[in-house]
């Protein structure tokens, strides 16, 4: 008997067999059903590594059978010996010349499987399945694979289908079928097309509207609901849009029909090489047309879509039926009726650019479904029973895979609580009766990256949490120490205020105007600043320029408070002075600290000394930055990386806001402020911010490579995603994204220490020639000291 083995996922216990059905001293039968050779899981991006098995479809013969989905590798087979191998080929061949799958009588009986996880083998119950994302092969892809993702969330190994080694495809394209009377070859289906149509045997299959490569195994009445929605009507629109005698629209302009243009077959160059003829008769591709039509209908409807859509408004309108309604429509729409000239214009001016934001739309589009389903999974997995034998991991990261990894490196657990933050009675537990910290800083710190902060103790816990009050130090040395930062802050502010020499300086002048316009912008939704303010007209009592009461948003005293904080900070740190942006990061502090003038002033010091480098007038501390989230994005996700720089999109000018103001414009005010305190910890790194750039990406990754394919794009999109992006689960990706990091660092230090080692062995031995120590190291890549710094934390 062969052994298969589990894949390292919880299973849902409800999708098994009932306990009831097979005594608990007797193991259930296994009957092999289906297999095909020669599919492989590529654990890393070398092809090396790759290894081949088994996919199969298993009975357990229970009362109510089970039906289970399996990948064995060819390891196992080889260890049980010849016998076992020929089982699986006896199968495959079996069921090309079946076709049916029916089961025979001469059975094929295996074990259960076995708990061995560094084969990446796995056995799960096609009820626990919650849909397959089907990839067939193309000129981009040489190979075709199936993504299997459970309703529990988890994703097991990605199964890539090597059809030019499988025996079963070789032996399809050989086999000759009638055409028209004449004997032929047929286009060869591929190995993910032929598990699908097995599967469907014992399982309702739906393939879904809105992503025609995502299947749903027995779906759910509401996603029945949502992936059966008819989008678009390709040839009855263009039908419309391009025989209408009424359309303004001159002909060479119109819209062509994307009727005839799909082409009648996709097969790739591998399996077009695997059929001896060339000539594949029109009939015999009616099984992948539907499917690449529906793939190339979808690109080109969009690629054409707002065309279309101004297209048939300038149609209707210049009816002479909707002559009436045309005094009453809003102006951009009454300026489509006459349009002649203006249409051909606006046309040949366009060029590809509305194809491109047809694509942004689409990405956009592709989002919010990606997330209306992983929320409906989520669900799903929740109302399911588990059993307590099962470990259960509680996660809010719902389908999150680390796409890298040179080495077979365990998956890291995200470690925030943010549903229990550190409330009042808590935070009083950490001081002594003399005020002095009884924990180490570095488990406050802890405790405040996990958990976050109760609204009540921030205006308490950010000078700790920023070092402007220090932590081991008593209440009274504290306040000896307040006193005398108060005292330097009035001191600093009496440099221009009261000074009128200094305070209508010029220079002055100019940096007033500027910190004055930026503060009347700057959350004005807040309470403190949105109040009237008390002063005739809205004026303000720090703008230099009293006749600009109607071009500004109005000001009021909390306004001019933070102005004046900004001003100070002009004259603290004379070389820096004030950028454009400090506002931004100097409103939540006052926010948070109820408009208390001093405090907020030091704990801005303190948050510009972390960030001084963003606002260098040189810009090089933000290329430094994204020179080094770029390195880390090369390390953490190749792929995406090389899709970027296809794109030109690799200088990430996309991710500069959100590195500059730590996300201020991405999320709304109370979870901006969780996630500053959260960085301000600087528990596992002293630039966590780059892990949080790199989850956001890595969130929307399979959007940005699948739709967005110009810098444009990408740039327009991630803009979009202001105010959309989910604080808590990005943190704990966040999380999982810097263990790993740390963990592929200690991996690759233990490899290139083992081949220095093995190396000055090497020299011992040879002395002379051969190969030395440099290119021992150069097999090994190395880490920048801007990634190695990624790691330093604390403060």
């Amino acid at each position: 008997m062969i052994e298969i083995n589990r894949a390292p996922v919880s299973i849902p216990s409800g999708d098994a067999a009932p306990s009831s059905s097979v005594p608990e001293d007797e193991t259930p039968l296994c009957r092999l059903l289906y297999s095909k050779s020669k599919v492989y899981v590529n654990p890393t991006a070398y092809a090396r590594d790759n290894i081949p098995g088994f996919v199969a479809l298993v009975k357990q013969e229970h009362i109510n059978p089970v039906y289970l989905l399996a990948w064995i590798p060819e390891t196992l087979l080889n260890e049980r010996g010849r016998e076992e191998w020929d089982k699986f080929v006896r199968i495959e061949s079996r069921a090309q010349t079946a076709g049916s799958g029916e089961e025979d009588e001469d059975a094929v009986l295996i074990d259960l499987p076995t708990s061995r996880p560094e084969s990446y083998a796995f056995s799960v119950p096609l009820t626990s399945i919650y849909s397959m994302v089907v990839h067939p092969p193309s000129l981009a892809s040489w190979y075709g694979s199936v993504a299997i993702n459970l309703i529990t969330g988890a994703t097991l190994p990605t199964l890539y289908f090597h059809d030019d080694e499988s025996k079963s495809i070789q032996s399809q394209a050989s086999t000759l079928v009638d055409v028209g009377g004449a004997r032929r070859s047929p286009v060869p289906s591929w190995g993910g097309d032929d598990l699908l149509s097995r599967i469907r045997q014992f399982a309702h299959i739906l393939r879904s509207t809105l992503q025609p490569s995502l299947y749903l195994i027995d779906p759910s009445r509401a996603d029945i609901e949502t992936h059966t929605t008819h989008i678009f009507s390709d040839d009855a629109v263009d039908a419309i849009l391009t025989h209408n005698s009424h359309s303004p629209v001159p002909a060479h302009l119109q819209p062509r029909p994307l009727t005839g243009q799909v082409p009648t077959h996709r097969a790739s160059l591998l399996h077009r090489s695997l059929s001896s003829s060339s000539n594949y008769p029109p009939s015999s591709s009616q099984s992948l047309a539907p499917a690449s039509q529906a793939r190339a209908a979808l690109l080109q409807s969009f690629s054409s879509v707002t065309r279309a859509t101004r297209h048939a408004a300038q149609t209707i309108l210049s009816h002479p039926l909707a002559k009436p309604i045309v005094p009453h429509l809003p102006d951009p729409v009454k300026s489509l009726v006459n349009a002649n000239g203006e249409w051909s214009s606006w046309v040949e001016k366009s060029g590809v650019g509305e194809y491109e934001g047809a694509r942004v739309y689409l990405a956009r589009w592709a989002r919010v479904v990606a997330e209306e389903g992983e929320r409906a999974r989520m669900r799903e997995s929740a109302s399911i029973p588990r059993s307590s034998s099962q470990s259960e991991e509680d996660s809010s990261l719902g389908v999150f895979e680390l796409l890298n990894s040179s080495s077979n490196l365990p998956t890291p657990k995200p470690t925030r609580d943010p549903t229990h933050p550190v409330d009042l009675v808590t935070w009083r537990s950490w001081f002594d009766e003399t005020g002095r910290g009884n924990i180490p800083e570095h488990e406050m710190r802890k405790q405040v990256f996990r958990r976050g902060l109760t609204p009540e103790i921030r205006a308490q816990a950010w000078p700790f949490i920023l070092g402007v009050m220090p932590w081991s130090a008593t209440t009274a040395e504290r306040r000896s120490q307040w006193n005398e930062k108060r005292e330097q802050y009035y001191n600093i502010k009496a440099e221009w205020q009261g000074n009128e020499a200094v305070y209508n300086r010029e220079d002055v002048v100019e940096e007033r105007h500027r910190i004055d316009v930026d503060c009347r912008r700057t959350d004005r939704t807040q309470p403190l600043f949105s109040q009237p303010s008390m002063s005739p007209n809205g004026q303000s009592s720090f703008s230099p320029d009293q006749n600009d009461g109607g071009s500004q948003p109005p000001s009021n005293d909390h306004v001019d408070r933070l102005a004046t904080i900004l001003l100070s900070y002009n004259f603290y740190e004379k070389d820096l002075g004030y950028v454009q942006g400090m506002s931004d990061l100097c409103a939540p502090i006052y926010v948070v600290m109820a408009g208390e003038e001093e405090i907020t002033f030091w704990c801005f010091v303190e948050v510009m000394n972390r960030m001084k480098q963003n606002f260098l007038r040189d810009q090089s501390g933000m290329k430094k930055q994204l020179s080094t989230l770029q390195q880390l994005l090369g390390i953490m996700d190749p792929e995406l990386y090389r899709h970027l720089e296809k794109a030109d999109g690799l200088n990430l000018f996309f991710c500069f806001r959100w590195v500059l103001i730590n996300f201020k414009r991405e999320f709304p005010f109370g979870d901006v402020i969780r996630l500053w305190e959260v960085l301000w910890t600087d528990y596992l790194s002293n630039n966590f911010v780059l892990f949080v750039a790199l989850a956001v990406l890595e969130s929307h990754r399979s959007v940005i490579i699948r739709y967005l394919v110009e810098f444009d794009e990408i740039l327009k999109y991630c803009n979009d995603l202001s105010s959309t992006i989910e604080l808590d689960s990005t943190l704990a990706q966040a999380e999982v994204l810097f263990l790993s990091f740390a963990q592929l660092v200690g991996d690759l230090d233990r490899r290139r220490a083992e081949a220095e080692t093995a190396s000055d062995l090497t020299s011992l031995r040879r002395r002379k020639g051969g190969e030395g120590k440099e290119a021992q190291d150069s097999r090994i890549p190395g880490l920048s000291e801007e990634l190695r710094c990624l790691l330093h934390a604390g403060r």
